[in-house]
């Protein structure tokens, strides 16, 4: 999983590198409001550590954005010097799940990272089975049951449908998926994600009839989507109106 950093003090933001490290997840470094926003465009980080004093914008403003932009909106974290009442309550009320003021103790950011983690995201506690949407991952035999039909598939493919499935109706940048499924493999193939999702489609038969909807976000990524489940999804970045075409294969 990966998470956003962004404050202007280059020693704070190490801090919050280190223990987002620390924990398990892929940490990446902003110190202007503008450079965050624009990855959040093409990108998608599981959580947003933001600064609310600024060179360029205010943090307020990036919470803001997130939430007006991006469906759904990743948990928020507002750093900062301010901790008057009146200061959490403007933070709080401009979009942030939680506040945390300077300076920061890196037990306490872990622990306020790891609780946000648990609140918003299913996380496996150990390898093993899971469920998402009536859908059996069995890790140990690398194969997915879904109604009573046992599906085989490498390593690859079950690490990208269990990316999926567990981010039902989540956009999900090409780089996300390519770093956490892949990671960093060198000599990989630009269209070895789009065949994997070619076969994951056939194998495991996401179509409409079926209740499931796997589709390319232009200039984006890809979005698992279970029909009838919820209402109708937004693009992922709402001010972009990506255009979101299903493919015929």
């Amino acid at each position: 999983m990966k998470i956003a950093l962004l404050d202007d003090d280059p020693v704070q933001l190490e801090t919050m590198a280190a223990t987002a490290q620390d924990l398990g997840y892929r940490a990446v470094l902003f110190s202007r409001a503008q450079a965050l926003i624009s990855a959040l465009r093409k990108d998608t980080f599981d959580l947003l550590i933001v600064d609310w004093n600024l060179p360029d914008r205010s943090g307020l403003e990036v919470l803001a954005w997130a939430r007006t932009n991006l469906r759904p909106p990743p948990p928020m974290l507002l750093v900062t010097s301010r901790s008057e009442d009146d200061d959490i309550v403007t933070g709080l009320n401009a979009g942030a799940d939680d506040y945390l003021p300077k300076p920061l103790s890196p037990p306490v950011l872990a622990a306020r990272i790891s609780a946000l983690m648990r609140r918003v995201y299913a996380l496996p506690s150990a390898p093993g089975a899971e469920v998402h949407a009536d859908t059996l991952f069995d890790e140990s035999a690398g194969a997915v049951v879904r109604d009573g039909q046992t599906v085989v598939l490498t390593a690859k493919e079950f690490a990208l449908a269990l990316l999926l499935f567990r981010n039902l109706h989540r956009a999900l940048s090409r780089t996300y998926i390519l770093e956490t499924v892949w990671g960093n493999e060198p000599n990989l193939n630009s269209r070895s994600l789009d065949m994997h999702i070619s076969r994951i489609r056939t194998k495991l038969n996401l179509r409409p009839e079926q209740g499931f909807r796997l589709t390319p976000i232009y200039s984006y990524g890809y979005r698992l989507e279970r029909i009838g489940a919820t209402d109708e999804v937004e693009p992922a970045i709402r001010d972009e109106a990506p255009s979101v075409e299903e493919t015929t294969e």
